[in-house]
């Protein structure tokens, strides 16, 4: 208890108190120099206290990402190089085979390939093209759709809903913003953009489809599908429909055949 005591009441010794009352000569030279060195270590204490500031600041993994964004966008090019070097080669394909004749084979598996979209097509045809409404520009598409004006977009829902309805309505090649339809050709929704296959679309959509254009016309129209204009024109989205005398749609990207085999 009485070193507690002390410690509390009395915690400085009787001889440092002493020592502490004389008065002691102090040169000018060591005055300014004892705060000149004080100052300079606050000035490199507050430097790299900074330095720790805006380290803990930064987001160590943006160069990642954007080392991963610029892989991403050479491994794009470079897709779509490959896939224009694959639709030059069918074109060259398709006129040695008009040049020299199509057996029956031949003439069966261009039939199967115009159908599944491996090749480019042309013929008579309507555009459908819509947007998102003015107040809805710049939405999220993930945004929940309530029917609002504010927050409803076009989403890849709505795309394979019209492309479902083309198919139905005796299209034979449909393409959306360019992006002709295959028969491996998705339509999702990744990272809040709308991709057809691997390549996003934005507002607003084209979507061409070859076929019967007077047919197609009244089949997509408001009177057929009156449920459907009604719920895009309460949310500020207007289809519009035009026909088209020649329209022409490149070929589908490929897939790839890994597993498959052909059947004997």
């Amino acid at each position: 208890m009485q070193l507690i005591d002390d410690l509390i009441n009395r915690p400085y010794d009787a001889l440092y108190g002493d020592a502490r009352l004389g008065v002691r000569p102090t040169s000018g030279v060591r005055y300014w120099y004892t705060r000149i060195v004080v100052f300079v270590i606050c000035v490199a204490v507050g430097f790299y206290a900074c330095l720790f500031v805006r380290q803990l600041n930064t987001d160590p993994r943006k160069e990642v990402r954007e080392s991963l964004a610029s892989q991403l966008e050479t491994n794009t090019d470079e897709v779509r190089d490959l896939n224009k070097q694959i639709e030059q080669l069918r074109t060259q394909i398709d006129q040695q085979n008009t040049q020299h004749g199509l057996s029956a084979a031949q003439r069966m598996v261009q039939h199967d390939d115009m159908t599944s979209g491996l090749l480019p097509v042309e013929g008579p045809g309507i555009t459908m093209s819509l947007a998102n409404s003015v107040s809805a520009q710049g939405t999220s598409i993930n945004a929940p759709a309530d029917g609002s004006a504010k927050i409803r977009v076009i989403t890849d829902t709505d795309l394979q809903q019209l492309v479902s309805l083309l198919w139905q309505g005796g299209a034979e090649a449909i393409a959306i913003n360019g992006h002709r339809l295959g028969a491996q050709t998705s339509i999702r929704t990744a990272a809040g953009s709308i991709l057809i296959g691997t390549d996003p679309v934005h507002s607003p959509y084209r979507i061409q489809a070859i076929g019967n254009a007077d047919a197609l016309a009244e089949w997509m129209g408001s009177k057929h599908l009156a449920a459907l204009y009604d719920s895009y024109n309460r949310a500020g989205i207007h289809p519009e429909i035009s026909k088209e005398r020649m329209m022409r749609l490149n070929a589908a990207t490929a897939g790839g055949i890994v597993v498959a085999q052909r059947s004997e």
